[in-house]
């Protein structure tokens, strides 16, 4: 156990609680109930009313990091870790990287967006990447459990507020990088430069491992780095596109492969590549991948693809100019006859992104729906009005109810129709002011569906 901890309702009897100052909570207004269960310690910034030692600290928060680091990376560093970071496929790679690693007869654990998987556990998590404490609890905790790979998503933030402090990468890995996220790093140099730190935090042996077709990649020095791309290490020779998956035919020093996936979309031919090349560079024969790929599928919400009659619905996490982009395009890219899009923005997020979104989506879309994503705490119709901003197309409707929305869309479909509901992907929730509602997309699709067949 660890002897650390920041949540006074989990203290256990013997624990140093440590009171950190967050966004909306201050630990130190807690401290009395982590002593009633047990602390034997404190870590504070201020003087406090306590019947237990404590220590004033300048930063609690800072604390824990250097303690996590000192005492606890010791205990993790025979993990082989994968990190990866990128705007998008960061959850679509790494979660094929797992499924492979265990068709391949390896002990692996996954920790991202859609959850912490090892074993026969799966545990939700309120961040791609957890804070510090967590992380390592649960690194800690996949390794008494035997785990020997365990491949990670790590957001920028999680590197920029020093959430993976102490932990070195076998392999780190970069998808590609858009706008996101800029209410939190202000510029895209900002947003890059967070980006490049992942490789500081590499094993001595430690590898990166790059899309060389991303307009970003020229950042990194990719004479040290390996490569995938159109003119890579691992180089993409061409692919046949279908509705249920997709034939990628690619090389490598001189040997040419091919490889059919469960995948579709052109931009997922570079997240299999890129799991491909981080399990041939960790030792695996690009041969005996191949032959497990046919075993493995996307994660939910990632492209996820139901068949609607003669159509299909397919539900994606896509919530960036550049994931909507890519998304619409590479079904534009397969049969079909209309592509329908229901799509909404994020409130209480960049708001620069909306009418980005907004102009992509009409202008790539026959029609398009848009929709509440998360308003969280913002007015819905302030957020439409960003998205539809500048906006000359008039092949789009508004209607603020997700699930209507999504009903609409699919009451549009006649035959070989795609339609594409993007931004929450895995989600099964909706935030609306302060509450969290369940609401999940395919929940929504497969229903509709079933009241057709009645």
């Amino acid at each position: 156990m660890i002897k650390y901890e920041t949540d006074s309702r989990l203290v256990k009897p013997g624990q140093t609680f440590i009171a950190i100052k967050g966004y909306t909570v201050d630990g130190h207004d807690y401290i009395e109930e982590a002593i009633n269960n047990g602390a034997s310690e404190l870590i504070v910034e201020k003087e406090v009313n306590s019947k237990v030692p404590y220590k004033i600290v300048s930063s609690s928060e800072e604390f824990l990091k250097k303690k996590m680091e000192e005492e606890y990376s010791p205990l993790i560093n025979d993990l082989k870790l994968i990190g990866v970071t990128g705007t998008n496929g960061k959850t679509t790679t790494c979660f094929l990287i797992y499924q492979l690693l265990k068709e391949l007869g390896k002990k692996t654990a996954y920790l991202g967006t859609v959850g912490f998987y090892y074993n026969d556990i799966v545990k939700e998590l309120n961040n791609t990447t957890p804070d510090i404490l967590t992380l390592y609890k649960l690194l800690i905790e996949a390794k008494n459990n035997g785990v020997e790979y365990l491949v990670m998503e790590v957001s920028s933030h999680a590197i920029a507020l020093g959430r993976i402090n102490g932990l070195k990468f076998n392999i780190g890995a970069f998808t590609n990088l858009s706008q996101d996220h800029l209410d939190f790093h202000k510029t895209m140099d900002e947003y890059l430069a967070t980006k490049l730190k992942l490789k500081d935090h590499l094993s001595k042996d430690g590898v990166m491992i790059i899309n060389s077709d991303e307009e970003y990649s020229k950042s990194f020095d990719l004479s040290k780095a390996i490569t995938i791309g159109k003119n890579a290490d691992y180089k993409i020779i061409n692919n046949d596109y279908y509705q249920d998956s997709t034939i990628i035919n690619f090389s490598y020093k001189e040997n040419n492969y091919s490889v059919k996936t469960n995948l579709i979309s052109s931009f997922n031919v570079y997240n299999y590549l890129m799991n491909l090349a981080i399990l041939h560079t960790l030792g695996f024969k690009i041969e005996y991948i191949i032959n497990k790929t046919q075993n493995i599928y996307p994660p939910k919400g990632r492209c996820e693809s139901i068949k609607v009659g003669q159509s299909y619905a397919v539900v994606d996490y896509a919530h960036t100019p550049d994931a909507v982009e890519k998304t619409i395009k590479a079904h534009l890219e397969l049969e079909h006859n209309q592509i329908i899009t229901v799509v909404g923005c994020g409130g209480d997020r960049d708001p620069k992104k909306r009418p980005l979104m907004g102009n992509i989506a009409t202008s790539l879309s026959d029609y398009v729906i848009f929709t509440n994503d998360n308003p969280r705490t913002e007015d819905p119709n302030k957020i439409m009005d960003d998205i539809i901003k500048d906006n000359k197309s008039d092949n789009y409707e508004i209607i603020l109810d997700r699930k209507e929305a999504i009903e609409k869309g699919l009451s549009m479909l006649k035959e070989k129709d795609f339609l594409l509901i993007l931004g929450k992907g895995h989600e099964t929730y909706q935030i609306l002011g302060h509450k969290k509602i369940h609401f999940d997309d395919s929940e929504v699709v497969k229903e509709y569906s079933k009241k057709m067949e009645i």
